[in-house]
């Protein structure tokens, strides 16, 4: 079993891109703990108390040699937020109108695993990961040559664009490497610009506790009083600055069932989602990555957005 046999059989899987990055101690590694001294993370706590094995994928598996990078395209056939004139339309992010990726992707990294284990000569350590693991996958997924991370902190690649579900396969096999990624964004600051409330503070540098995704996903309380006028018609997460981003002008569409929009998200007004009962709210949630925020945290959005649709009246 080599690389070009492990990607093949991703491929064939349903993943849209497959890298192999070296175990390394790489130097984007070491921004992370700056990073938190900052207080960016905010309420995250998870991830302080997870920073030492999050500075190296061997802190996770001391036998690492290799970290398979996957990359999936969730992109659908609907328009971008910033391209809709309607004030009351609710804004969700665009990973989350479908099934949960961390799921999905999880079952088809098991089938990937699995398959490297009947194919290995011998046995071998292994562990998988999507999004939720001590694993800092952008930095891998750079030297996997999946694509390089951008201002706005995305991985972006140059032919798909940055609507990507990223996993990952820590093992001890020794597999060729990919080169890695270089940045390709050169001057631009679209996304910088861009963004509703400021919250890339430096190109590639993110104060989470001023993100739209942050705010409407992540905090458990209120929502800041001075931002809430900024967030606008979001409801759960933000893509403005995926969305103004020039390698995402024209992105593939997935059509993959998994990621197609369910009908209670797909173009739907805040007053309309307001109006739905907290148990229909609770079955579209269901096998859906905004179960994160609960129907709480719903409901505390959607009434930000509210507010911010009564203002313009």
């Amino acid at each position: 079993m080599d690389s070009t046999e492990v990607k093949a059989r991703a491929r064939a899987l349903g993943f849209d891109l497959c890298g192999i990055a070296p175990a390394g101690d790489f130097p984007e590694l070491n921004f992370f703990p700056q990073w938190l001294a900052r207080g960016y993370a905010g309420e995250m706590a998870y991830l302080n108390r997870s920073a030492e094995r999050r500075a190296d994928v061997r802190n996770v598996l001391p036998s690492a040699r290799s970290v398979i990078v996957t990359g999936t395209v969730y992109n659908t056939d609907r328009p971008y937020s910033t391209e809709c004139d309607d004030p009351s339309r609710a804004q969700i992010a665009r990973y989350a109108w479908g099934d949960d990726y961390h799921a999905v992707i999880e079952k088809r990294l098991d089938a990937l695993l699995a398959w490297m284990r009947e194919a290995s000569a011998g046995p071998f350590d292994a562990r998988r990961y999507v999004d939720t693991g001590p694993v800092q996958e952008r930095v891998y997924a750079q030297h996997a040559g999946i694509g390089w991370i951008g201002k706005n902190t995305c991985v972006i690649n140059p032919g798909i664009g940055s609507w990507l579900f990223l996993g990952e396969i820590i093992c001890s096999l020794p597999l060729e490497p990919d080169r890695p990624s270089f940045d390709q964004c050169g001057a631009c600051t679209l996304c910088i610009e861009a963004c509703p409330t400021q919250a890339i503070v430096e190109p590639g540098v993110l104060d989470s506790t001023r993100c739209i995704s942050y705010l409407t996903i992540e905090l458990r309380g209120s929502v800041p009083e001075a931002l809430r006028p900024a967030i606008g018609s979001h409801v759960y997460g933000c893509d403005v600055c995926q969305e103004v981003c020039p390698w995402n002008a024209a992105p593939p569409a997935s059509a993959d069932p998994v990621w197609q929009p369910r009908p209670a998200w797909d173009r739907r007004t805040t007053p309309d989602l307001a109006a739905m009962s907290d148990d229909e709210l609770r079955r579209a949630m269901r096998g859906s990555a905004i179960r994160r925020t609960k129907v709480s945290g719903v409901r505390r959005n959607l009434s930000v957005a509210l507010e911010n649709l009564r203002a313009l009246e």
